[in-house]
C-alpha cells in the first residue's frame, strides 16, 4: 500500500540524520526533497544542478518549490561538457553525466558534514522502481559512490510518486516526465553546447504553443517532434506554427513521429 511505502520512505530519510538531496525538478526528486525536509528539517539540503543540458525553467521550478515548502536549497554548476565520455555520446553518456553530478555534490556533502560535526552526509537521488528496468548507466555512477535511492528502496513506482505528491499538495504532481536535453541527441552524435541550445529553444518554442508534453529529437538539420498520440491532431492543425517554431530554433526540416512520444526511445539503437 502507498501508506506503507510513505512510512518506509520517511523512516529511511529520518534515519539518515543529515542528507544532500539532488533535485532536478521532476516529480520524483521534488517529492523526495519535500519529504526529506519534513523529516530532517534544516539538516536536509536540496541541490539542483545547472548546466546547458538543464532547461532554465526546471531550475526555477525547484527554487519556487523551495520557497513554498521552506526547504534549504542551492544551485550548483556542473560541467558535463568537460567530460570526453559525455561529449562522445555513446550508450554510456548518462554514466559521465551522473558522475559529474555526484563529484560536484561530494564536496557539498562534505561541507555540510563539517558544519554539523558529522563524519559523513548521505547524498540521495530520486531514482524509482521504474528506472531500474530501463537503460540507466547513471545508476552505476551512483552505486560506485554510495549514493542513496530512498524512493526505489521503499518500492515507489511513478504512479506511487504522483499519488504521494498529490497528497502533499505538490504542484508538480502531474508534471510530464522529462529528461536532460542531451537525451534528445541520438547516440553517436556528439553533444555540443550549440546542439543543446538548439534543442532547448525548439522545445520551449513548441511548448509555448500549448504542447506540455513533448520531445524534439535532434538529427542535424532535421527535428523530429514527438508528442502524445492524442496531441497529433492538434500538431497538424497548427502545422504552420509548429514548423515556424522549429525553424526559428535553427532546424531546416521538421517531422512528426507518428508513433507518438516514447520516453527513452533512442535506447532502441542500443538493441535494448
Amino acid at each position: 500500500m502507498l501508506s506503507d511505502k510513505i512510512a518506509h520512505l520517511r523512516a529511511d530519510l529520518g534515519g539518515l540524520g543529515q542528507a544532500v538531496i539532488a533535485c532536478s525538478g521532476g516529480v520524483d526528486s521534488c517529492l523526495l526533497a519535500v519529504i526529506a525536509h519534513q523529516e530532517l528539517g534544516p539538516s536536509a539540503l536540496v541541490v539542483t544542478a545547472v548546466s546547458p543540458a538543464v532547461p532554465a525553467e526546471e531550475v526555477a521550478q525547484v527554487e519556487a518549490l523551495a520557497a513554498e515548502f521552506g526547504f534549504r536549497w542551492m544551485a550548483v554548476q556542473t560541467a558535463e561538457l568537460a567530460r570526453p565520455g559525455y561529449v562522445a555520446n555513446a550508450g554510456d553518456r548518462c554514466y559521465y553525466c551522473r558522475s559529474e553530478l555526484f563529484d560536484v555534490l561530494a564536496p557539498v556533502a562534505a561541507a555540510e558534514g563539517a558544519a554539523a560535526g558529522r563524519e559523513a552526509v548521505a547524498i540521495a537521488v530520486g531514482t524509482i522502481v521504474d528506472d531500474l528496468a530501463d537503460h540507466r548507466p547513471g545508476q552505476q555512477a551512483a552505486a560506485e559512490r554510495g549514493v542513496r535511492t530512498p524512493l526505489a528502496d521503499a518500492g515507489f513506482t511513478k504512479d506511487d510518486v504522483r499519488a504521494a505528491a498529490r497528497q502533499l499538495g505538490l504542484s508538480v504532481w502531474d508534471k510530464p516526465a522529462a529528461a536532460c536535453l542531451a537525451s534528445r541527441i541520438p547516440y553517436g552524435t556528439p553533444v555540443t553546447l550549440g546542439t543543446l541550445d538548439r534543442v532547448g529553444r525548439a522545445e520551449a518554442a513548441v511548448r509555448a504553443l500549448g504542447f506540455a508534453d513533448l520531445r524534439v529529437r535532434h538529427y542535424g538539420d532535421l527535428a523530429r517532434l514527438e508528442v502524445p498520440l492524442a496531441d497529433l491532431p492538434r500538431v497538424l492543425e497548427r502545422r504552420d506554427e509548429v514548423v515556424a517554431a522549429l525553424r526559428a530554433a535553427g532546424y531546416l526540416y521538421a517531422t512528426v513521429d507518428l508513433e507518438g512520444l516514447r520516453s527513452g526511445n533512442l535506447n532502441a539503437a542500443l538493441g535494448r
